[in-house]
């Protein structure tokens, strides 16, 4: 086969074969391989494992490769559960034992502090359940690129190896609420004629009432012993089995002695401040979005809540409704995947709180910004992964930092 026009030719040839052990797993998804030093990408294959690889590019400093064989199989390997398993591009571990996925997150977690933040510290076993790794997702969103009513138009996720939609009639990590009301959703679609004229999104939100398909309307699930209004298209976590795990760690990490006061920034709906508002005298959240401190006020007073407040932020002011004193006071952190911004930072540190618990879906992101906490005025004091989404690559990471002069270095 000829070569692609912009292949670079070295330091391996187009689709040249070769064997090699694969000694790393990227925070990607991607096995990791050395010849003579020079690094090659192997989606799918796992750490220990000897394989056959075929080289499809070449970058300055590493090469991209199919997996071809597997010539001595890790011990962690398992069957997928899913028949489109490395055609889908959802999950990238299924062919990894879930003791096995857990220890590797732990891994990308310590290795991201490292390279991006320079921080050598200890990090957690990953916090999941072992019991719920399938069947656990209450959202998903099947695409679609053009009306879905033309025949053979697919109706599901980007495929793993381009921007192409694979056809999905089910999902294993869907909740099973989701997947029986899927095939339905999907026959609405072909059924609604020419309603459509290019492509779009269909949502599936499992929520207490059922599923919901309407972008717009308003769900409800319930975190620990508190209920929640949110809107259904909008952010709001998508495992309800790890979300209350994760919701107390985070929270057992913001109180403590010396600490009265809780900051709940970017807050959303107010699940942090709602569940945890027994542990601080009294909680503030902050959020930029208006419709969203409107749900979080609603959910306070439906959970008949009296020490709360929630206040809309100006990204030039963001504390500036809040009185508490820095002392005495936690500010936690759930900031979209992109993190915090450098305003958000230096305004953070003018506040000057006494612990930050940092949430964060974006650990790259997060080791960017805990990195400039750490230059500064803060020691990060604890580090806890969390797998909200088993099967997968993506990671929720809970870090915990101390104001310098009150602070203990975490043991490595």
């Amino acid at each position: 086969m000829n070569p692609p026009r912009n292949f670079q030719p070295h330091p391996f040839s187009y689709h040249q074969e070769i064997e090699l052990r694969i000694d790393d797993l990227t925070n990607l998804g991607q096995g990791v391989g050395r010849i003579d030093g020079w690094v090659i990408f192997v989606p799918f294959a796992l750490p220990g494992e000897k394989v056959l690889a075929r080289i499809w590019r070449n970058k300055k400093q590493y090469s991209d490769a199919d997996l071809v064989e597997i010539l001595e199989a890790s011990p962690d390997r398992q069957e997928p559960v899913c028949p489109l398993f490395q055609e889908c591009g959802g999950c990238q571990y299924q062919h990894l034992s879930y003791k096995a996925q857990l220890e590797w997150k732990s891994k990308q977690i310590t290795q991201l502090l490292e390279k991006m933040a320079g921080l050598k510290t200890a990090v957690n076993n990953c916090l999941g359940r072992k019991d719920r790794t399938f069947g656990y997702r209450s959202k998903i969103t099947p695409h679609f690129r053009r009306p879905p009513h033309i025949p053979d138009t697919a109706i599901g996720f980007q495929r793993f190896s381009s921007r192409s939609i694979i056809d999905i009639e089910s999902c294993p990590i869907a909740s099973e609420t989701i997947n029986q009301a899927l095939p339905v959703e999907r026959q609405r679609l072909r059924d609604r004629g020419d309603s459509y004229r290019r492509g779009g999104t269909l949502l599936l939100r499992d929520s207490e009432g059922g599923v919901i398909t309407d972008m717009k309307a308003i769900a409800t699930e319930k975190v620990g012993d508190h209920v929640f209004e949110f809107v259904a298209g909008e952010f709001f976590q998508n495992n309800p089995h790890v979300l209350p795990l994760m919701v107390d760690y985070a929270l057992d990490k913001a109180a403590g002695e010396g600490i009265e006061y809780l900051v709940d920034a970017y807050c959303g709906v107010g699940v942090f401040g709602i569940c945890g508002h027994d542990r601080f005298q009294s909680v503030a959240g902050i959020e930029v979005s208006e419709r969203a401190v409107e749900l979080a006020q609603s959910n306070a007073s439906r959970n008949k809540l009296q020490n709360l407040s929630f206040h809309l932020g100006q990204a030039e002011a963001i504390f500036q409704q809040i009185d508490f004193p820095p002392d005495k006071t936690t500010v936690l952190l759930d900031p979209p995947r992109k993190g915090c911004d450098p305003d958000f930072i230096r305004q953070l540190l003018d506040f000057g709180p006494r612990r930050i618990v940092y949430v964060s879906c974006g650990p790259d992101t997060q080791a960017r910004d805990v990195s400039m906490l750490a230059e500064t005025a803060y020691m990060v004091t604890d580090v806890q992964p969390v797998d909200l989404f088993p099967q997968t690559r993506h990671i929720e990471s809970i870090i915990t930092l101390e104001r310098g002069e009150l602070a203990s270095p975490v043991p490595l």
